[in-house]
């Protein structure tokens, strides 16, 4: 039995102690936060409730196998429910999209939305990223990061790397198999799912809405945070220890290897094992002493391109929207210019900048839990932008605590929402703004990048921090780290280091 110390609750993190204490360890869950969660987040006030991190969960059976291989089923902790339609867009032109919440659904409804022929267009992409999910997810997803492994497994067949495309984007695939620019916009937002840019962003990203497709899209009745709640329960009894309000100031190395924590205030905990589920550029940063073992990761870290964040208002409204979606999206006239302002490239070279047309992401569950009666709605509202950079750093993001930015920037929202359709300025009973200068805090995610570093670039995956990392005894976890970030590869990746570890 080893004692094994886990740095941060985020849903990875706790996904492995909840694997690690299955497989006999002692396990010690160490947050900063007075609650379990991470980014998988909760704010609630008068009555309203708002998710305020991810707001679906696509591919289930990951959390199932989770909940199976520590004791019990998922469905006995939380109530799943799959969400038909899985999203309502807005084009730019006005064209509204429902998609549906079965894969064999979707064909029919992009024909009637937006002419005949886009049905065949996206089933003939989704095909080829079906096969490309069944290429990459064992060797890659599955697997600890090793790029030579990878590559040479995809070099044994040349079918194999002509269908992955490695050297292409996602953009560019798009552009081969869409002839409608509005369904080539429903694929880059996809991009988006690892805060990337689709112009930058790996062909093979195409995966995701094929998952999300034919897999479905599932929301926790009560809210999403009750998912990490329930992992955080399974992990307490299979024996793990999980302590709140308890922040971690340095990960030990004693001996070339990993020795325990140092807590704020300077308690230190002896381990044989330290999980972090931290942000990685903050554990390679400040966590761990430097060192020759692990001066290429901070390389490859210096290296990435920073994933996007997001600029969130909490909406308490009165009265309710009719035919209003789980999900909605409205999109702007001009994405590119969007992905230029957050990333600080093309016409915003070297100058991220808030967007100033943003595209509008809208969560509104039905669900009693989040709202006072039936005659109100708890929105969650949320604008890519730029990480936030402290002071004056304008090439590495935006300061977002200058003054009155948040407050101009929410009304800027407010005002292109309601341009778009949806106009709710005269229901808010309040509205809570909430910047990558809060995720930062809250979270202490670097810059409050949301997915670590983005998948800008061919190699972008390989430079993503390993779950192994140099130091022997320390293992990382989470969407910083390898597979990457989103509840299913989380999961993914606390399944790889529980096996790194191995049973007690």
């Amino acid at each position: 039995m080893a004692r094994v110390a886990v740095v941060g609750a985020g849903l990875g993190a706790l996904a492995a102690a909840a694997r690690l204490a299955a497989l006999g360890h002692a396990v010690t869950v160490l947050e900063q936060a007075p609650q379990v969660g991470g980014k998988l987040g909760w704010y609630a006030r008068d009555g309203h409730g708002f998710d305020t991190g991810p707001s679906l969960v696509t591919l289930p059976q990951l959390y199932r196998d989770l909940f199976a291989a520590t004791g019990g089923p998922l469905e006995d902790a939380v109530d799943l429910v799959r969400l038909d339609p899985a999203v309502a867009y807005r084009f730019a032109d006005g064209t509204p999209l429902s998609v549906p919440g079965d894969a064999a659904a979707v064909p029919g409804a992009l024909d009637a939305a937006l002419g005949t022929g886009a049905g065949a267009q996206w089933s003939a992409l989704m095909a080829r990223a079906g096969r490309m999910w069944g290429i990459t997810e064992q060797p890659f997803l599955r697997s600890p990061l090793a790029r030579a492994a990878t590559l040479a497994r995809l070099a044994r067949s040349g079918s194999d790397v002509a269908t992955v495309a490695p050297w292409r984007t996602l953009r560019g695939l798009g552009t081969a198999y869409l002839r409608d620019p509005r369904l080539r916009t429903l694929l880059d937002r996809y991009a988006t799912y690892s805060g990337s840019d689709p112009r930058r962003a790996p062909a093979v990203l195409v995966t995701v809405p094929y998952v999300e497709q034919h897999f479905g899209s599932w929301y926790v009745r009560g809210g999403l945070r009750r998912l990490g709640e329930a992992v955080a329960a399974r992990a307490v009894e299979r024996g793990a220890v999980a302590r709140t309000g308890t922040a971690v100031e340095r990960v030990l190395v004693e001996g070339g290897r990993a020795a325990g924590v140092q807590l704020a205030g300077g308690e230190v905990l002896r381990a044989d094992v330290v999980v972090s589920g931290a942000d990685a550029a903050a554990l390679y940063a400040d966590l761990l002493p430097a060192s020759r073992p692990t001066r290429r990761v901070r390389r490859d870290l210096a290296r990435s391109t920073p994933s996007l964040s997001g600029f969130v208002l909490l909406l308490a409204l009165r009265g309710r929207t009719p035919g209003l979606a789980h999900h909605t999206v409205l999109f702007p006239d001009d994405y590119d210019a969007e992905f230029d302002a957050v990333f600080g490239v093309g016409r915003h070279r070297g100058a991220p900048q808030p967007v100033a047309d943003p595209t509008v992401y809208v969560s509104a569950p039905d669900d009693p839990a989040t709202r006072p009666d039936d005659d109100s709605e708890s929105w969650f509202v949320l604008v890519n932008a730029p990480r936030h950079a402290a002071g004056h750093d304008p090439a590495g993001g935006v300061d977002w605590d200058a003054p009155g930015l948040a407050d101009r920037y929410a009304q800027r929202v407010l005002e292109v929402m309601a341009r778009r359709g949806l106009d709710v300025r005269d229901r808010v009973r309040w509205c809570v703004v909430r910047t990558p200068a809060d995720l930062e805090r809250d979270t202490r995610s670097v810059g409050g990048s949301i997915y670590g570093t983005s998948s800008n670039g061919a190699r972008a995956a390989f430079l993503r921090p390993g779950n192994a990392s140099p130091v022997p005894g320390l293992f990382l976890v989470g969407g910083s780290s390898h597979p990457g970030g989103g509840l299913p590869l989380v999961a993914l990746s606390a399944e790889i280091v529980a096996d790194l570890v191995g049973p007690a």
